[in-house]
């Protein structure tokens, strides 16, 4: 059972920067997907940033583009998300995802559905 734990939520002003951080309890070997969503109350869950490990292709959606990267540290087993540029819209908790046994293809990792990890979500808050 791979469990996920997500930090570097927080309070920030429109334009300032964060910088999430998901370490894995372990690490697969598998071409897989892993990707960041979030979620207001009320509100589906978004797909934000995704990465395949599998060539490294990595996914935005297009509110965040230009403003977000999502990267990986292999010998931390830890995924990362850089938010610049905030703005408030960008308020939610967000979640990382992961799929170690390799199920999802390339192309596939903005499908929740598809994910069996989730971290337990870290609240980002951006005032204007």
């Amino acid at each position: 059972q791979v469990q996920l734990v997500e930090s570097g939520g927080g309070s920030v002003q429109a334009g300032g920067s964060l910088k999430l951080s998901c370490t894995a309890s372990e690490y697969s070997d598998k071409n897989h997907c892993m990707a960041w969503f979030r979620q207001d109350p009320g509100k589906e869950r978004e797909g934000v940033a995704a990465l395949y490990t599998g060539g490294g292709s990595t996914y935005y959606a297009d509110s965040v583009k230009g403003r977000f990267a999502v990267s990986r540290d292999n010998a931390k087993n830890t995924l990362y998300l850089q938010m610049d540029s905030l703005k408030p819209e960008d308020t939610a908790k967000y979640y990382c995802a992961q799929d170690p046994e390799g199920w999802m293809r390339d192309g596939t990792c903005f499908d929740p559905n598809g994910y069996n990890y989730w971290g337990q979500g870290t609240q980002v808050t951006v005032s204007s």
